[in-house]
């Protein structure tokens, strides 16, 4: 407890706000027993000291946590596995959080891994984990992000030592000595996508994006998408080919398929999206961003690697919505 409430502490006399700046720690947990004392703790010491709390964890924890805290005004769940299911929807929804108490320390707890992710889906939370270090650089807020060191992978809990400026364990929270920095991402996000398959069907498209909306929606039927979720991957590779067109200057190629579970298109073209948070914050409709914003929205998931050399995008909309 009494690391919880150091954070508090750092507050300027006569206002609300602290000037404490964004703390943002990886908390390391083992079991049910370790996951509910610590993050009751931390939310039953943000809720005395004024300090609105937001959890975001998987389903069943979430339900665990409500049995143990007070309900209160000051308090807000969410269930990540709906929210978190593109993790790039995450940034948004926190910081809506930070702006409604714009005057106040906040606290967050989120939870975007879980074992059952995907690899690519993991990817793309590590890639979330690091992006926070920037979004909310200024805010006043404590961010705890729990990982399952029993359930997950070496490679997942050494990334969230890589992406988290301090750890939370054994009832202490530290400096982390494999932070890599604001805006560093791990290698394993920066890696090219693999190609797609042999099998995937391919156009090149320049000036008319009738033949894109045209073959994925085709693609889709046949795969047995959902009406809803097909005019949603319609939408979504028509925003990036638009962007292809208004932003890059030249063509692009779509690559799409499907697996059992999944409908996947993926556009390539000669941009370069230098923003990291591109798609992750609300932009005007001309930029780059609002598209990307779009496709956030619609898609479980969305792959982005841009460089010098280009710009892929690999969309990923699930056959059956579970």
């Amino acid at each position: 407890m009494a690391t919880w409430q150091a954070a508090q502490d750092d507050r300027t006399p006569g206002t609300t706000a602290s000037r404490g700046g964004l703390s943002h720690l990886a908390f390391f947990y083992r079991d049910e027993r370790d996951y509910l004392t610590q993050l009751t703790a931390f939310a039953d010491a943000g809720l005395a000291s004024g300090e609105p709390v937001f959890i975001a964890v998987p389903g069943p924890k979430g339900g665990l946590l409500r049995q143990h805290l007070t309900e209160s005004a000051d308090l807000s769940f969410a269930d990540m596995v709906q929210l978190g299911r593109n993790p790039a929807r995450i940034i948004p929804d926190v910081r809506a959080f930070i702006d409604r108490h714009r005057w106040q320390r906040v606290r967050y707890v989120g939870e975007p891994i879980w074992p059952s992710r995907s690899a690519a889906e993991i990817r793309e939370a590590t890639r979330h984990e690091a992006l926070i270090n920037i979004a909310f650089s200024e805010a006043s807020a404590t961010i705890v992000c729990p990982y399952d060191v029993a359930e997950l992978a070496p490679s997942v809990v050494g990334a969230a030592e890589r992406t988290h400026p301090g750890i939370f364990a054994d009832g202490r929270a530290a400096a982390a000595t494999r932070y890599a920095g604001a805006g560093n991402l791990p290698p394993e996000c920066e890696r090219p996508l693999s190609a797609p398959p042999a099998t995937a069907e391919i156009l090149e498209y320049k000036d008319d994006l009738r033949q894109v909306r045209s073959l994925v929606a085709h693609h889709a039927d046949r795969a047995g998408l959902p009406d809803e979720r097909a005019r949603n991957l319609v939408l979504a590779a028509s925003e990036i080919a638009a962007n292809t067109l208004r932003h890059s200057g030249g063509a692009g190629t779509m690559h799409v398929w499907h697996t059992e579970t999944e409908v996947i298109c993926q556009l390539e073209d000669q941009g370069w999206i230098t923003d990291p948070l591109a798609g992750r914050t609300r932009r005007a409709f001309d930029s780059r961003g609002h598209g990307l914003w779009v496709v956030n929205q619609v898609c479980d998931l969305a792959e982005l690697r841009t460089g010098r050399g280009g710009t892929t995008v690999r969309l990923h909309m699930r056959i059956r919505d579970v």
